[in-house]
């Protein structure tokens, strides 16, 4: 199975893996939206593997990518990808 992977802006100082909570108020309160772009743009289903769920997701992060997201000052922020560590 794949290293889990999940996306981040490169200001946001939360870890959405260990954060949660805070890393998604943060993701809001700067206007990114991340979750809900990401989800808009992936099409996971019950239908396929876990292997090809997790592809899915991974291309739309890298979809994600080479947009960035767009702050409530206008300003292109850089996107990421953060890996679960395995501790």
């Amino acid at each position: 199975m794949s290293k889990e992977v999940r996306i981040t802006t490169v200001d946001n100082p939360y870890d959405p893996f260990t954060e949660w909570n805070d890393w998604y108020m943060y993701d809001l309160q700067q206007g990114y939206g991340t979750c809900e772009r990401l989800a808009s743009i992936t099409a996971t289903s019950d239908q396929l593997s876990d292997q090809e769920n997790f592809e899915t997701i991974e291309e739309s992060i890298e979809e994600l990518m080479k947009t960035g997201a767009i702050n409530k000052k206008g300003e292109i922020v850089e996107y990421k990808k953060v890996y679960k560590s395995d501790k």
